[in-house]
């Protein structure tokens, strides 16, 4: 609320999964019902609330997947983050695979069908998959590109995972690269 009557209109709390047995797995120290809570109290508050979950995490269902879909169109989330699960060295998914870019473009989709005016982001997580993948998750369902702006000295400082995406490219030559990309496919940037 502080946030919010100082200016702040949006606001990214992902859920990761509604399945809570996996989320208590992955999340030991937390609480799933205080995660819903503040997702819904960020609506209540007029944010514009964006939302999302990781695709391909250990012991996750297609079923579960369904329910965070539904989760979303229930919590009426204006921004949906989808992306596959990609292992960091220094965290306890090390050793899980990365192998949910198809079934991410999947999730999307379906998202995309069932709500169709909010954003979805083709995230670098897709291109750092395949060198095409935030273009097929554009044709997939996704609407908002999020080229990484940040100066190539700090760019080490957020690795959310390891190989990320344009972590030594110069912005601008990133974005050039992007908008080629993206005017391929007939849309525009």
């Amino acid at each position: 609320k502080i946030l919010k009557d100082a200016g702040a209109d949006r606001f990214l709390l992902r859920i990761e999964t509604t399945d809570k047995d996996l989320y208590k797995k992955l999340h030991p120290d937390m609480s799933f019902e205080n995660r819903i809570k503040c997702l819904k109290n960020l609506k209540e508050l007029g944010y514009e609330t964006g939302t999302g979950c990781l695709v391909g995490l250990p012991g996750q269902t297609v079923e579960s997947l369904a329910d965070d879909i539904l989760f979303f169109k229930e919590l009426d989330a204006d921004m949906i983050g989808l992306g596959p699960l990609i292992p960091h060295k220094d965290t306890p998914l090390k050793d899980a695979a990365a192998d949910g870019f198809w079934l991410s473009l999947k999730v999307m989709a379906l998202t995309r069908l069932l709500m169709p005016d909010i954003n979805i982001p083709a995230t670098t997580a897709m291109e750092t998959l395949r060198q095409d993948g935030r273009i097929l998750a554009l044709q997939s369902g996704a609407n908002v590109v999020m080229p990484n702006l940040s100066p190539p000295q700090v760019r080490e400082k957020y690795l959310l995972y390891d190989n990320k995406l344009c972590t030594g490219d110069e912005a601008a030559e990133s974005l050039r690269i992007l908008r080629e990309r993206i005017c391929q496919i007939g849309y525009d940037l």
